[in-house]
């Protein structure tokens, strides 16, 4: 790249430069501008001139390196509706058949009207403004169009420099227009067009002349300027248009229509002039052209600059503009380094598509906004994110804030995101409070428990060396409460439909608890703030109930993971892009895999649908096949609901932004919350009122139907532990894989007393059952002998007399008494005995 040459000796003064000068157009007079190019060098030892800095001719290019020109880039919705642009200039470059020929002859009748005559530059021409500028009479650039080119390429040169020094440096020297350095600069933009004119044609040389130069206060290129003051495309100018635009070059800010009309307006009628006198428009044209007001001319196009301009496309889109610019800044696939991709963002021409759904996008603006308006009293915060299932591709995402990133922004007004972690938008996510839960349930399903299976929710603290950890190390109390349910014995399914801490708790005591957090990882879950899609949950018990922060976008794509039947998708907002030559650019992928096994999935999905008939029983439960989770912090800090159909899944959360501060009993939406807000107050009724608008008349499938294994569990043996001690009972049962509850009360039993007497179930029962023990109280007593007190049927009365009917009286020492009777012997029916005895 052409770098200007830095002082290395004496400087010439202006009379030496011009010298120089008038020698370069003498040798050009008799060899042609060609040699006057190659020779000079000689020229200049053989008048003395030598050392000098940026004036020595032999460190002048003879080449010039054309690089791609800044273009602007555009995103765009995946329907192809424009969010915003980016750039540092506005420019669209467009080839030469392309742009209208009235727009090249005014250009040519305005800069150099010999241009398809001269070689690259105009002699006579640069020797007259040379001397005036060196007597300091009169500022003329004398330039023909392919050194005006030449000049705009070399600042963009030094626009690409390495340091901001560098960079004013070069555009400095490229701009010079006075003194010996002024003339320095015509020099070697002469020789570099000398060289130019040998290796392109004429009108390609316009072309690119009529793409790098500016036409306005930020507006570079024809085609920009054709969009920006009149609202078509350069090949669709007609003669007013374009000698408003041609007239704007040489004084960009000052001749610029939309600032200053009337001063255009002059500037535009010197144009035609020329352009009449040149023969490019008719004395017709010329005369109604000079009387047309410009003002009536203008059809300005605002330019979409920025991500502020998206919400005007697409409601609320904003933030998720910003969030694309993000990911092409921090992502390498779009550049080694943080400056390569920002350039190429702002001048490298890109057309994003991205994944944004513009009805889904509009859909959740307005309803985030009816749950809690942008200006409600309360200052509530809230946001929704929408992630498709099987693609990782974000449909939508807004909060109930209006995007803003400049310095100075109103009340509820800001460019900070709620919705992702905190490198790609400022915030640091939210705890999700019992919305966590499902990953507790994935690992009490790995471990081969069953969603029917019986848990003692009665425990509210427990000491955390009980919890199996081994991958830290656990101390102190951990106490807890229950926002729903009393605690006590339910199955895992109750304990999800109703969101019972203690029930959790309970079967996170008897798991691992780093796998539970590592299989939140397998579903993309990770703490919201640091680096970006870093940061493993903690492994504290605290967790299994959501204590740490998290971006409500990690939990709606962990979630439709479990929509997916376990395949998780790294979530992604852009799906192609090209370049300013329309070549496809890699894009980052959503590295879509098996998060999880299918069967919990499916058994999850079973389990969470339940949430209609418990925490979200006050939402209407939906049309179509849905699941989902409510979420509440301690102190009804956070509020979230999060759910998923087989097509989409979407979060949705309420809550300050700003830190731990209650909505309870706080106005929100004119609702006072004397108690609660929970996630079943407004997070999930605006999740519902969203899918309803989104899914309303669409083709929506159930669920893969869950295993009766994961839903019943499997049954296996029951150890038989009657006339065991409660002890080895225990201990023969837990290691079985069952549960043990031991009754107070205890039962007559032939075992001794203290053993177990009785067990429910026996044989067989689902693994993880709770077996029921009742201990004896041992045998029951003898029942008193009627004849010790000589009234009993059949007693002897002591004197050996008894009827035959058993009917006599048994006193002491009747067994001594003589016996004459008859008796029915009750063994042997019927049967008349006889009996004599003493």
């Amino acid at each position: 790249m052409p770098q200007p040459a830095r002082a290395r000796g004496r400087q010439v003064n202006v009379f030496q430069a011009l010298a120089l000068l008038l020698s370069f157009v003498l040798v050009a007079a008799v060899g042609g501008v060609l040699a006057a190019g190659l020779v000079l060098p000689g020229v200049a030892v053989a008048n003395g001139v030598t050392d000098m800095s940026i004036t020595a001719f032999d460190d002048l290019p003879t080449e010039l390196e054309q690089k791609p020109l800044p273009e602007k880039s555009s995103i765009l919705a995946s329907d192809g509706t424009l969010l915003a642009t980016f750039y540092d200039q506005d420019r669209v470059v467009v080839p030469g058949d392309k742009i209208a020929q009235v727009m090249k002859d005014a250009v040519i009748a305005t800069e150099d009207k010999r241009f398809y005559e001269h070689s690259g530059i105009d002699l006579m021409g640069m020797v007259r403004a040379a001397a005036r500028n060196a007597l300091n009479t009169s500022r003329e650039g004398a330039s023909t169009l392919t050194q005006q080119y030449v000049k705009n390429v070399l600042i963009e040169a030094a626009r690409q420099a390495d340091t901001p020094e560098e960079r004013a440096e070069g555009i400095e020297q490229a701009r010079t227009a006075e003194g010996a350095e002024g003339l320095a600069r015509k020099l070697r933009e002469a020789k570099l067009a000398i060289t130019l004119e040998k290796t392109m044609s004429k009108d390609e040389i316009l072309a690119k002349y009529l793409n790098i130069a500016q036409f306005g206060t930020s507006v570079y290129g024809v085609e920009s300027a054709a969009q920006r003051y009149f609202g078509v495309s350069a090949a669709d100018l007609n003669y007013l248009q374009a000698a408003t635009i041609a007239g704007i070059t040489q004084a960009p800010s000052r001749w610029d229509p939309l600032k200053d009309p009337k001063q255009s307006q002059t500037r535009r009628n010197t144009v035609l002039r020329l352009m009449h006198e040149q023969g490019y428009i008719t004395d017709a044209e010329y005369k109604k052209g000079r009387a047309a007001k410009i003002k009536n001319s203008l059809h300005p196009k605002e330019t979409q600059l920025g991500c502020m301009s998206a919400d005007e496309n697409v409601a609320g889109s904003g933030f998720f503009c910003d969030y694309v610019t993000k990911i092409i800044a921090k992502d390498e696939t779009f550049g080694k380094t943080s400056q390569e991709r920002s350039e190429r963002l702002l001048e490298g021409g890109l057309t994003i598509w991205t994944t944004l759904d513009k009805d889904m996008q509009e859909a959740a603006d307005k309803e985030v906004k009816a749950g809690v308006p942008v200006k409600d009293s309360s200052g509530v915060g809230s946001s929704i994110v929408v992630v498709e299932p099987g693609t990782g591709q974000v449909k939508a995402m807004a909060q109930n804030r209006i995007y803003n990133n400049t310095q100075e922004v109103g009340s509820r007004e800001t460019a900070v995101n709620f919705n992702t972690d905190n490198a790609y938008g400022s915030a640091s996510g939210f705890p999700p409070g019992s919305t966590f839960k499902p990953f507790t349930l994935l690992e009490w399903l790995r471990e081969g428990h069953s969603l029917n299976e019986t848990v003692d929710g009665t425990r509210m603290e427990y000491q955390q060396s009980e919890f199996n950890a081994p991958c830290t190390n656990l101390v102190g109390d951990y106490k807890f409460g229950n926002s729903e349910g009393s605690g006590g014995y339910m199955s895992v399914l109750k304990a999800t439909e109703n969101s019972v801490n203690s029930a959790y708790i309970a079967m996170a005591s008897k798991l691992d608890l780093c796998k539970i957090m590592d299989g939140s990882a397998d579903l993309g879950v990770h703490l919201a703030g640091g680096a970006a899609g870093e940061g493993t949950m903690p492994y504290r018990p605290s967790n299994v109930i959501g204590s740490d922060s998290i971006a409500p976008l990690t939990m709606a794509a962990a979630y439709a993971g479990f929509a997916a039947n376990g395949v998780y998708c790294s979530p992604v907002a852009i799906v192609k892009v090209t370049d300013a030559n329309g070549k496809k650019l890699k894009v980052p992928n959503a590295d879509c895999h098996q998060g999880i096994e299918a069967k919990y999935a499916h058994a999850i999905n079973f389990a969470l649908s339940h949430v209609w008939e418990g925490t979200a029983s006050n939402v209407p439960k939906p049309s179509f096949a849905a699941a989902g989770k409510t979420g509440t912090t301690t102190y009804n800090e956070h509020t979230w609901f999060i759910g998923y159909t087989p097509k989409l899944a979407t979060a949705v959360w309420v809550g300050y932004p700003d830190g731990l501060k209650s909505m309870h009993e706080q106005t929100i939406n004119g609702n006072t919350y004397w108690s609660g807000p929970y996630g079943s107050s407004i997070a999930a009724p605006t999740w519902a009122r969203f899918m309803n608008d989104a899914l309303e008349g669409g083709d929506n499938p159930d669920f893969t139907e869950a295993d009766t294994d994961e839903i019943y569990g499997k049954q296996i043996s029951v150890p038989y532990v009657v006339g065991l001690s409660e002890s080895d009972a225990r201990s023969r049962l837990y290691a079985a894989g069952f549960q043990v509850s031991v009754s107070s009360e205890r039962v007559e039993s032939d075992v001794a007393e203290g053993l177990v007497a009785e067990q429910s179930p026996s044989g067989s029962a689902v693994k993880g059952s709770v077996i029921s023990l009742r201990l004896s109280s041992g045998p029951a007593p003898e029942p008193p002998d009627p004849c010790q007190e000589g009234k009993g049927p059949g007693c002897d009365n002591g004197n050996g007399n008894g009827n035959g009917n058993g009917d006599g009286n048994r006193g002491p020492g009747g067994d001594d008494g003589f016996w004459n009777g008859s008796v029915l012997d009750d063994s042997s029916s019927d049967v008349f005995r006889s009996t004599n005895g003493w």
